[in-house]
């Protein structure tokens, strides 16, 4: 059976981790294929919330065979310390799978994220400071160090002699002149052997488990990270990841083949939310922004950073769903624009007087669009109780009907709640973007 990619249609945080766990029921695995502990994925069942950041969303599943793919870059401690959580809630974390060619961020990455922060000043990306950018950076250049050297500690001390005194000089270029044990060769050997040993047991080759999981007609679903507009080569560049969490991403980073891929599941929110520097054309900084942050509780899951908040935005989100070739939709948080006299749907910008429907190619063009809006009238009724669409109010029904129109997919399942039973669903009907 082919696969499902689950891939944020915004800046992140659009609930894909619900979307995820949602579907989980009906797969075997659930594969995190790019990304690393900048990630929070939050899981809400009655009474119990579960922030993930590294471990698969499907891993509430006793069924589900949870892997980090060899696109994610782990942080080892973090991942020790997310496992030992789960099992000390009652969640069994043997099946979890660990690909041995995911690469390690190792303590030396953290500090240069830090650095490089600490350094721009007023002209922050707005990392996390986990130490992706610097772990992927390491990738590319081959200096990397990967989950397989945990397993021999003779290996990665030879890597780490090797690729310590540029870490060191790096540092120091970038006004770091105590880095302390961030760059010390044994403190770091230490951990790398103790590391080994904790994760051993989880350590696989992802991909073949992936194929074999396919060939023996399974279904997987591939579970992204950050979101569209975040991705390194297709995004807001330079206020992106340093990954590609689109559907492409997916099989590089999850290892699959485009063409066992058969669905793409786009996730998206009621309204827009962006964490860190960047623009945001439709960004709200009145008391309806105020607002919809409080209700919708925008705090970062990974950095506990206030997330800004705006309307929804039709021209990005028809440029993600076309990109990723989305086939279906999940909106979360509808039941946050409850209570509003009015909702804004963006629908165009003006940008040096002209109008203009297509994603801008550049920065400085986005950081000049001025929205032009829709306007939709609100509902006052609170809808957390809804399960069928007629179940809506009117008004709320229409809005959707005009997200869906405005994405060119349909909108399949509905969130009102953060609970898994707080979902609406639609019939499931197969149009890919672009009418394939």
């Amino acid at each position: 059976m082919p696969a499902t990619v689950i891939v944020g249609l915004q800046w992140g945080d659009e609930g894909k981790g619900k979307t995820t766990d949602f579907l989980a029921e009906q797969v075997s695995t659930v594969v995190r294929y790019q990304g690393g502990d900048n990630a929070g994925h939050t899981i809400v069942i009655r009474d119990d919330t579960f922030k993930l950041h590294l471990v698969p969303s499907g891993v509430l599943y006793a069924h589900i065979t949870p892997v980090i793919g060899p696109g994610v870059v782990v942080n080892p401690a973090t991942l020790i310390r997310e496992l030992d959580g789960l099992v000390a809630r009652g969640i069994d974390v043997s099946k979890v799978r660990l690909s041995h060619a995911a690469h390690l961020i190792l303590p030396y990455h953290p500090a240069i994220d830090r650095a490089r922060e600490a350094r721009l000043a007023g002209a922050k990306v707005g990392t996390t400071q986990r130490g992706i950018g610097p772990a992927y950076e390491d990738r590319a250049a081959r200096l990397g160090l990967r989950v397989e050297d945990l397993l021999d500690p003779v290996s990665a001390a030879t890597r780490l002699a090797r690729v310590l005194p540029e870490k060191r000089a790096l540092l120091a270029a970038l006004g770091d002149s105590n880095p302390g044990e961030s760059v010390d060769e044994a403190a770091i050997a230490a951990l790398i052997a103790s590391w080994g040993e904790r994760l051993r047991p989880h350590v696989a080759d992802a991909t073949d488990l992936v194929q074999r999981a396919l060939d023996a007609g399974e279904h997987i679903l591939l579970e992204g990270a950050q979101g569209t507009l975040l991705d390194l080569d297709h995004g807001s560049y330079p206020f992106v990841t340093s990954s590609n969490p689109i559907a492409g991403g997916a099989t590089t980073g999850g290892g699959v083949a485009p063409l066992q891929v058969d669905e793409v599941m786009g996730v998206m929110k009621a309204y827009a939310t962006r964490v860190g520097s960047g623009p945001f054309a439709t960004e709200l900084t009145d008391a309806i922004g105020e607002r919809i942050a409080t209700a919708g509780n925008e705090v970062g899951t990974t950095t506990g950073r206030r997330r800004r908040v705006g309307w929804n935005d039709a021209v990005p989100l028809r440029y993600a769903v076309r990109l990723n070739g989305v086939s279906s939709i999940m909106l979360n948080k509808l039941d946050i624009l409850s209570g509003l006299p009015e909702v804004l749907l963006c629908v165009a910008y003006e940008i040096d007087g002209k109008r203009v429907e297509r994603w801008p190619a550049s920065g400085a063009e986005l950081s000049r669009a001025t929205p032009i809006y829709e306007r939709f009238e609100g509902w006052s009724e609170p809808i957390s109780g809804a399960r069928r669409m007629n179940d809506l109010p009117a008004a709320a029904q229409r809005y959707v009907a005009a997200l869906e129109e405005a994405a060119g997919a349909p909108i399949v399942l509905l969130s009102v709640g953060p609970e898994r039973s707080q979902t609406i669903e639609r019939a499931l009907r197969r149009r890919r973007a672009g009418g394939r």
